[in-house]
């Protein structure tokens, strides 16, 4: 036996060295092991914490309108709460306000008075077990109207979005996508003030996952829509360019421009009342289509709804509501002996393109109405047909829904206008396609003659005119309010000069009638 003060052996030598190897490889073993075990069980929470797909329903068919989803936000829309956090990051565009009124977004009340959390035409949808929001149908088909500028507005589902400025919120959503405030350090503790609840694992789902797939969707259709965006006029309330940015997200490949000859489609917000007569009419602006579920889906997909995304039954529910929806009976009350006699001239100017007000509804009747007028005899401003070619029609056809009950087939392209009926016309200022003509009276009036430039996006009834108050532009642009231009491409007033040379008097009998729609 060797004494305590003996030197190793050389067996005691090479032993300990391999003693201490082995024990560090199973250490390395065992927290590998328990690193995986720990991820496993992190990815399974995570799993079950971030899955599932569910959306808010509503048994009021007024109330799926304006707040039930239709598909749009797994592809299109952002996260509830970073939606409700923008506001405070961002607060020089949203001219003071904690909502989004500052783009024309409408909000209603609930049952106790107090503003609903979202507004009209944002639904909401949980997207891998996080909540997001995006657009439906009542964004661009609810508006509003008052009889004088200090009485309360009146919510009207079915027309046109008089408020909202599309064109100045997504250019908004699309300026962000690079900005420092959507950092997940300023971000996350922004949403956690906004009342949000985040425990360890949702701030790293957020950080490292949410987020950065969010900011690489934006820059995405930033790196896309900018460009068209930036080379049209702003649309300015009540106005979108449906097709051009459809066209860029969906049907070309990244990099693509959209050509110059139909970079403007910029067109109205239509009302959406009575679809039931129009069944057998042709629909959207230019009438390139004669069925109402293809419009209705290509709306949607307008909207950001994708082929994958949709929500067929939610979609199918809003349109048989809008079968038989009426517009509200128009509050003037015109010189009954006026609008007789302007009736009489109506029905001999107008009626076969556009239908008539009767004395309790309106008659869809009329040789042409429903019908493509060409455009070398409406003359109206020829962007928006432009817009929609044959090469889009065509991959519409083959594309969309391919292979499904609902794959598009009744697209066309036209050669001109429809002739829309007029049902709820007092809801519709600012008329024509594109808007240029701000009231009725002004519709009467020779092109030549109609206003130049007009503040656009009142809900305030004009007694006289007919529409909504449209004064000339200031000599200086205010952030509050839109200043339409006539010369702008896409904005002209010219065309539809019908009943444009009737004496003065038959003119002032005319309008009588027409504030009766």
């Amino acid at each position: 036996m060797t004494g305590i003060n003996e030197p190793f052996t050389a067996v005691q030598i090479q032993l300990r060295p391999r003693m201490w190897l082995l024990s560090l490889t199973w250490l390395i073993a065992l927290a590998l092991l328990l690193m995986g075990l720990a991820t496993v069980i992190l990815g399974a929470v995570a799993f079950f914490k971030f899955r599932g797909e569910a959306t808010p329903a509503y048994g009021d068919e007024a109330a799926h309108f304006a707040y039930g989803s239709i598909g749009t936000e797994p592809n299109s829309g952002l996260p509830y709460w970073m939606w409700k956090t923008l506001p405070s990051l961002f607060p020089e565009q949203f001219e003071g306000r904690n909502d989004y009124s500052a783009f024309g977004f409408l909000y209603a009340q609930d049952a106790a008075g107090r503003q609903r959390d979202l507004p009209i035409g944002i639904s909401r949808r949980q997207v891998s077990g996080v909540e997001v929001v995006w657009f439906n149908c009542g964004t661009c088909h609810v508006g509003t109207w008052r009889e004088t500028q200090d009485a309360p507005p009146h919510i009207v589902p079915g027309m046109p979005s008089n408020n909202l400025n599309l064109y100045r919120f997504v250019r908004f959503i699309l300026d962000i996508a690079a900005d420092e405030r959507l950092a997940p350090d300023t971000l996350i503790p922004a949403m956690e003030r906004q009342g949000a609840h985040f425990d360890w694992i949702d701030r790293l789902a957020w950080r490292y996952a949410v987020l950065p797939r969010v900011r690489e969707g934006l820059i995405e259709h930033r790196a896309r829509l900018l460009p068209l965006l930036a080379s049209q006029p702003p649309w300015g309330p009540g106005r979108v360019d449906t097709f051009n940015p459809y066209k860029l997200l969906l049907e070309l490949p990244p990099g693509s421009r959209v050509p110059d000859a139909e970079a403007v489609g910029t067109a109205d917000f239509p009302a959406i009342f009575n679809q039931r007569p129009r069944k057998t009419m042709s629909l959207h602006w230019d009438g390139n289509n004669d069925s109402l579920d293809e419009r209705n889906l290509s709306a949607a997909i307008g909207a950001g709804v994708t082929p994958k995304t949709v929500d067929h039954e939610a979609i199918e529910r809003n349109a048989a509501w809008l079968m038989d929806l009426k517009p509200p009976p128009s509050p003037y009350r015109p010189d009954p002996s006026a609008a007789a006699r302007g009736k009489t001239i109506y029905m001999q100017v107008c009626a076969g393109c556009h239908g008539w007000q009767g004395a309790d509804r309106f008659v869809f009747q009329g040789d042409k109405i429903g019908k493509v007028e060409p455009i070398d005899d409406v003359r109206t401003d020829p962007n928006r047909l432009n817009s929609y070619t044959q090469q889009f029609r065509d991959w519409q056809l083959s594309a969309m829904f391919a292979g499904t009950r609902y794959q598009f087939k009744h697209f066309v392209k036209t050669n001109g206008y429809a002739n829309v009926p007029l049902d709820g016309l007092w809801l519709r200022a600012p008329y024509l396609h594109n808007g240029s003509a701000p009231t009725l009276a002004d519709l009467l009036l020779p092109p030549d003659q109609r206003p130049k430039r007009f503040l656009r996006g009142s809900d305030v009834l004009d007694p006289v005119r007919g529409g909504f108050q449209a004064p000339p532009c200031p000599p200086a642009n205010t952030p509050s309010v839109f200043c339409f231009d006539t010369s702008a491409r896409g904005n002209s007033a010219e065309g539809h000069a019908y009943g444009t040379d009737l004496p003065k008097d038959e003119k002032q009998d005319l309008l009588a009638y027409l504030l009766t729609f």
